[in-house]
């Protein structure tokens, strides 16, 4: 039985990478230890956290002027670790407000610093990103680049001449990105870079001269950069399963990945805007690759639906409580034929299967 997973995270896995961590799991390379129990200062863990930091650099064509950090706390830790660290100018932050995760960060910004939000597509249900240009003489501006609830994305950059900090944790290596339009990168591992617990940041340098002496050394980014992600014990087995993506990634390819998720999106995008029952609400231009909501419009008709898919193996579509609906995530490691299956539901369930 094959069961597809469009579950927005913690995520399907490439099935691949599930078999490599089976067979290393009790033995990692002859070293008579699993990864759940090696010390994280002994060399061959080094080697593991050098490895998937050497891989993301070469993915994302990182350069030695940023570092790259990885924290624990998930991506909503640096909610309260950005402006603790990089609101020390001005003591302003400014935002794109987005969507759910975006006013989640707003909410915690304003513990530590004055915050105003720039523009906002709450008036309209978040269904599309607002259009620059933007002007800012704050500490930094922060977006977040996909909407995992909404289902919207930007596609390029904006411009702005203070830091870009961008929240990219449902889109990261799902695309090219270009690194240097940033100074900040985040991104929680559990949509496309592997298992729940680990963070990853990508921070320009030259912003680590910010970092105030006056908050905790575990919040301190410069301390982070310092001791390689390896002040505490990290979170050793999720960042393992991360070095195992991004190796899955790399000999995948990243050019065939975004082609097959452009292909993918495509295709179910397709099915909704040419069913009779199922719709999609997010501006065109803004339609996310990565999170796919639908419904139809009745949510007795959608609970009806998300039965009808688990009974055909096609589980986690339900969209996050706040919104209803479905959702369909197809993130890096979901294959073509789940899509598909999706699709062939959808027009049984239009031709009144139940």
């Amino acid at each position: 039985m094959t069961v597809y997973n469009f579950s927005a995270g913690p995520a399907v896995l490439p099935a691949p990478v599930l078999l490599k961590a089976q067979s290393e799991l009790l033995n990692y390379e002859n070293s008579g230890q699993s990864v759940l129990e090696m010390s994280h200062r002994s060399p061959i863990f080094e080697s593991i956290r050098d490895a998937a930091e050497q891989s993301l650099r070469r993915l994302m064509s990182i350069p030695d002027t940023y570092s790259v950090l990885f924290i624990q706390g998930g991506a909503t830790l640096q909610f309260s670790m950005l402006p603790q660290n990089l609101a020390t100018r001005t003591g302003r932050i400014d935002f794109i407000d987005t969507g759910d995760w975006s006013t989640k960060a707003i909410a915690d910004a304003k513990q530590y610093a004055t915050v105003q939000v720039l523009a906002s597509s709450a008036n309209d249900g978040y269904r599309f990103i607002p259009d620059g240009p933007f002007t800012s003489s704050s500490d930094y501006l922060h977006i977040t680049w996909n909407n995992t609830l909404e289902g919207t994305t930007y596609q390029t950059p904006p411009k702005v001449d203070v830091p870009l900090v961008a929240d990219v944790s449902s889109s990261i290596l799902s695309e090219p990105i270009p690194i240097e339009a940033f100074d900040v990168l985040y991104a929680g591992a559990q949509k496309n870079l592997g298992v729940a617990g680990l963070t990853v940041v990508i921070i320009k340098n030259d912003l680590l001269d910010r970092v105030p002496d006056t908050i905790g050394a575990y919040l301190r980014y410069d301390i982070h950069a310092k001791q390689r992600s390896l002040y505490n014990t990290p979170p050793t087995f999720s960042l393992y399963m991360t070095k195992l993506v991004l190796e899955w990634i790399e000999e995948t390819g990243l050019e065939t990945i975004t082609a097959r998720n452009a292909s993918q999106a495509q295709l179910l995008y397709e099915a909704i805007d040419q069913s009779t029952v199922f719709h999609n609400h997010v501006a065109v231009k803004d339609r996310s690759r990565m999170n796919l909501p639908f419904s139809t419009g009745s949510e007795t008709e959608d609970a009806t639906f998300l039965a009808f898919a688990e009974r055909h193996n096609l589980i986690n579509l339900a969209g996050h409580r706040s919104i209803g609906g479905m959702r369909a995530s197809l993130y890096n490691a979901m294959p073509t034929e789940g899509v598909e299956a999706l699709i062939h539901i959808m027009h049984r369930f239009e031709q009144g299967e139940r």
